[in-house]
C-alpha cells in the first residue's frame, strides 16, 4: 500500500479563519499556521487561544516560523515548536523527525494554504524527511523570495498561485509529492495547473506598469484596475523593484510587502502582535496610516 492511501486528514487554512476544532479527527498537529494578531483585527484570545484551548490534549504539535509576542507563552510546552521568520524563513525544515517522533500518531494536520504550509504538512506525512531532495530549500526559497527554487517547487508554487482556492488541487498534490512523483498523469496535470499561472503574468505586469510613487513606497490599486486575474506575490515583487515598499489594494484590503532582507519590519511599525515582519494584510483605511509612518 502507498503512503498516499493512508494519509491523515489534512484541513487547508489561514490563521484568521482556523477550522472548529470539534469536528477535527483525533489528535492534531499544526503547521505553518501563524498565531493571529490582534493588530490585524483577529484577537489572538478569540481566535488561536481558543482552537487551542477547544483542542486541549487533542493537540499533539504545533510548528510554525511567523513572529509573535505570545510565543513566549509556551516556552515551556514541548507541543510547540515556534521560532521567527528571520531564524527559519521557511517552515518544512522545522519539521524535523525528531519533532514528528515526539508528538506520536496524528489523524489530522492542520496546515497553511501555501506551499510552505503544504510542503510542512507532506514532510509530517513522511516522518519528517523531504518528498524530494532540495525540498526544504525550495520550500525556503518560495517563502522568502530570495534564491530561485529547483523545477518541482517552482512548478507547484506556480500550480497553487494559479489555483489558491482550489482545495482539491492541494490534496493531490500532497497525494503526488508523498508516493515521490510516480504519479505520470498526475504530474501532467499540477504543470497544466502551473502554465495557468505563466498566462496571469501578462495582467500582472499591466498593472505593475500602473504603480504610483509613495515617498519610499509604491502603490496600485489593483482592485480597481485589474481586467483579469492576477498574481499579488510577483505584483508585489514587481514593485520592490521600483521602491523598498510595495503596496497593493484589494478586496477592502492593503498588502504591504518588502524584501526579505530588507530590515523592514511591519509588525513593529503598525504594532500589529504578530506576523511575517516583511508581509501583511491589513484594512484599506490604515493606508495613510502606513505611508505617514513610512515617510516619517
Amino acid at each position: 500500500m502507498s503512503r498516499a492511501a493512508s494519509l491523515p486528514d489534512i484541513v487547508f487554512t489561514t490563521p484568521r479563519s482556523l477550522p472548529d476544532a470539534r469536528k477535527l479527527r483525533g489528535r492534531v498537529a499544526v503547521v505553518d499556521i501563524a498565531f493571529a494578531a490582534d493588530g490585524m483585527g483577529t484577537p489572538f484570545a478569540e481566535t488561536t487561544g481558543a482552537f487551542i484551548a477547544e483542542l486541549g490534549g487533542r493537540l499533539a504539535a504545533w510548528v510554525d516560523h511567523h513572529d509573535h509576542d505570545r510565543h513566549a507563552d509556551f516556552a515551556g510546552d514541548s507541543r510547540f515548536t515556534l521560532a521567527t521568520k528571520a531564524e527559519h524563513g521557511a517552515c518544512p525544515e522545522m519539521v524535523t523527525p525528531a519533532v514528528v517522533k515526539n508528538a506520536g500518531p496524528v489523524d489530522t494536520i492542520v496546515a497553511h494554504v501555501d506551499l510552505d504550509g503544504l510542503y510542512a504538512a507532506v514532510k509530517w506525512v513522511l516522518d519528517g524527511h523531504e518528498p524530494y531532495a532540495g525540498a526544504d530549500d525550495d520550500a525556503r526559497a518560495v517563502d522568502t523570495r530570495i534564491g530561485t527554487p529547483g523545477p518541482v517547487g517552482a512548478m507547484l508554487d506556480k500550480a497553487l498561485r494559479a489555483h489558491f482556492r482550489d482545495e482539491g488541487l492541494k490534496h493531490r498534490i500532497v497525494r503526488w509529492l508523498v508516493d515521490g512523483m510516480k504519479d505520470k498523469p498526475l504530474g501532467r496535470e499540477i504543470a497544466e495547473a502551473a502554465a495557468d499561472f505563466d498566462r496571469m503574468a501578462t495582467e500582472t505586469a499591466r498593472l505593475a506598469a500602473l504603480y504610483e510613487p509613495r515617498g519610499k513606497a509604491v502603490f496600485v490599486d489593483a482592485g480597481a484596475h485589474a481586467k483579469a486575474p492576477f498574481d499579488k506575490t510577483m505584483l508585489l515583487l514587481e514593485g520592490q523593484k521600483r521602491a523598498p515598499v510595495a503596496i497593493v489594494r484589494d478586496a477592502g484590503m492593503i498588502t504591504l510587502a518588502a524584501a526579505f532582507d530588507s530590515g523592514i519590519d511591519f509588525v513593529r511599525l503598525l504594532e500589529l502582535g504578530g506576523g511575517m515582519p516583511t508581509r501583511v494584510s491589513i484594512k484599506e483605511a490604515r493606508l495613510d496610516e502606513v505611508l505617514q509612518k513610512l515617510n516619517g
